[in-house]
């Protein structure tokens, strides 16, 4: 890839061809879990963040009434930094000279102007549209008056809160290559490859560790075992919908039995994977800067309902708060360890937290990744075919085009699903018996009322 090239599909900042692009869809700006005091006793009285999304520094908070706002974070006064306004029930206000801003950016006063000014009703601070979805606050930072695009009805945006979970996590990278990684299926046979399996009972919450869904020769196999046997996968990827790809990837176990994951990539930065037989990730990667992304994760539950205490913990165990950012990094080399990497993990670097790992991949190819230095093979390429697509969707909207996604209430409410699937399968079959499955895993859904699986 050319440098012109990398630096076109890296670059997200207001006036970017890649930003503009980005800024047609909805970005999860923070989570609900966010404003909880438990978890930010500071927020208890004074629910006001500082946000930074696609290169802008913004303010976020909730009013008296519990609706969210978020605005430019410059007063539009002299500029003073309202992330340090004064909450009050109706809106901030600037300690500067004490203007204050309701949640759509309306100027309700401005105090130290003389009796009769009419200054407020000439100002407005810019505001950009809000939805709460899943668990997170979703921003649309698109060009003022534009027509609002729909989100997908995928199963983690329409889930009952009793069945959903989100969590996120800050990595010190763009955003492209956050998200490549993801998409990447050849690489859970190395990366998050144990030496040792653990026992099926204690896998909860843990992504890799349960067992596939199907068994070889009456012995079930979790993913990790999978992986580790089976380290060259067959790999297809085709679009279901305009901008929707599955992905299908097979290992091959013996002469009659192969394992077969399905998963999806949802442009521009989404991509749906299973946890379990039961639980489904779909992970948002979302530009922060050019050089950091929050990764946002909605686990969805086709079982019973979450333990969302649980999974909230054991993810917060390798977090700090309150802004999400991993314990370890570049600052500890990762919490890398040679002798976990001769005896436990491939990589070294832990077996609780998956996520860390996929950080060290993305972390250490710098802050922006040189793709002028790769050397891409036949298992990159659906890596390939994502850039393609991107670069294609920059040029669409550079010539005033709608990119792929960007959706009107009735594509949106038709995009349902995506189904997700990890199980061992007859070879000869297995198109069929990943379909059974996934109709039986929505069937067990009590939330769901359609039991077939999606076209997707």
């Amino acid at each position: 890839m050319q440098d012109a090239q990398n630096q076109l599909i890296t670059r997200i900042g207001p006036g970017t061809p890649c930003g503009e692009l980005m800024r047609r869809y909805w970005q999860p700006a923070a989570l609900v879990d966010e404003f909880d005091p438990r978890l930010d006793a500071r927020l208890a009285d004074r629910p006001v963040k500082a946000v930074r999304l696609l290169g802008q520094d913004l303010v976020l908070f909730r009013d008296g009434a519990g609706r969210f706002g978020l605005l430019d974070r410059d007063c539009p006064h002299r500029g003073a930094d309202l992330a340090f306004a004064r909450h009050e029930a109706d809106g901030i206000r600037c300690p500067f000279h004490g203007w204050k801003f309701a949640v759509d950016g309306r100027c309700l006063e401005t105090p130290a102007e003389p009796m009769g000014s009419t200054l407020c009703t000439r100002v407005r601070q810019r505001s950009y549209p809000v939805q709460v979805v899943a668990g997170v606050v979703f921003a649309y930072l698109g060009p003022e008056g534009s027509t609002l695009p729909a989100l997908p009805a995928f199963d983690a945006f329409v889930a009952p809160a009793t069945h959903s979970f989100a969590f996120k996590g800050l990595w010190h990278c763009n955003w492209l290559q956050a998200f490549e990684v993801g998409i990447d299926p050849a690489h859970p046979s190395f990366l998050h490859r144990y030496l040792q399996d653990e026992s099926l009972d204690a896998t909860y919450g843990r992504q890799f560790r349960a067992a596939s869904v199907g068994e070889v020769d009456g012995e079930r196999w979790p993913m990790t075992r999978v992986m580790r046997e089976v380290c060259s996968p067959e790999i297809h990827h085709e679009e279901v919908a305009p901008g929707l790809t599955k992905l299908t990837t097979l290992r091959l176990i013996n002469d009659r039995l192969t394992h077969v994951r399905v998963t999806h990539a949802a442009f521009p930065h989404t991509f749906v994977i299973p946890l379990s037989e039961t639980v489904t990730i779909t992970q948002v990667h979302v530009p922060v800067d050019d050089e950091h992304t929050y990764w946002y994760s909605f686990f969805t539950s086709f079982a019973g309902p979450l333990d969302k205490e649980t999974m909230r913990q054991q993810r917060l165990a390798h977090m700090t708060l309150p802004d999400y950012v991993p314990i370890h990094g570049r600052h500890d080399h990762w919490n890398f360890n040679a002798e976990e990497q001769r005896s436990r993990t491939y990589l070294g670097m832990g077996e609780e937290d998956i996520n860390l790992h996929d950080q060290w991949a993305v972390e250490s190819m710098g802050a922006i990744a040189d793709r002028t230095r790769e050397h891409l093979g036949q298992s990159d390429k659906v890596i390939m075919a994502n850039r393609r697509v991107l670069l294609k969707a920059i040029t669409t909207v550079q010539a005033g085009g709608t990119p792929p996604m960007v959706l009107t209430a009735a594509d949106a409410a038709a995009l349902q699903g995506p189904d997700t699937m990890d199980c061992i399968a007859p070879a000869a079959d297995w198109q069929a018996f990943w379909q059974q499955a996934a109709t039986a895993k929505r069937a067990g859904a009590s939330w769901l009322q359609a039991s077939a699986p999606t076209s997707a």
